[in-house]
């Protein structure tokens, strides 16, 4: 088992990074003088989900761009944030966005039937919870592997973490 090489294919957001860029969100929305005036916030609701709020709609939409703009500046993919659309709320209006970890059943099987199918012969990628791992005897075989993978969109952000 020593001569096998290995690597886990990831779907993670660094929660700190996420936070700073909530922070700077919510910096500019007070700061940005077309903001001034429409209640803009933007907040943490639970663990793993933020709420965007605005008197209009149009600002709850703007404010939510500020925030993606700031989650692209600290290397977060956009595919971790599940955005939904703008909903009334008393008197203004809201956004509840979702930061997706982890990767699910069905996506996992969609990867490791990709592995399976198309990767170079050798390769073995076995479902570990919410994360793969791919093993090989031969490390190039792994770098194809991960340059297949980063070829193919799975609709979620993928980490390559683990490599040995």
């Amino acid at each position: 088992m020593a001569d096998t090489s290995s690597f886990d294919i990831v779907s993670k957001v660094d929660r700190q990074e996420v936070d700073n860029a909530l922070n700077q969100t919510a910096k500019e929305l007070a700061q940005r003088f077309d903001f001034r005036g429409v209640n803009a916030s933007i907040a943490w609701a639970g663990d793993q989900a933020v709420t965007l709020k605005a008197d209009t709609e149009d600002r709850v939409k703007a404010a939510l761009d500020v925030f993606k703009e700031k989650l692209v500046k600290r290397q977060i993919s956009l595919k971790s944030l599940d955005a939904g659309d703008p909903q009334p709320s008393g008197k203004g209006y809201k956004i509840d966005c979702r930061i997706i970890q982890g990767i699910d059943s069905e996506k996992a099987k969609a990867i490791a039937k990709k592995i399976r199918d198309e990767g170079p012969r050798g390769v073995q990628a076995q479902i570990q919870g919410d994360q793969l791992r791919v093993t090989s005897k031969k490390k190039d075989d792994l770098q194809a592997v991960i340059a297949m993978l980063k070829a193919t969109d799975f609709g979620i952000a993928l980490q390559f973490t683990n490599y040995r």
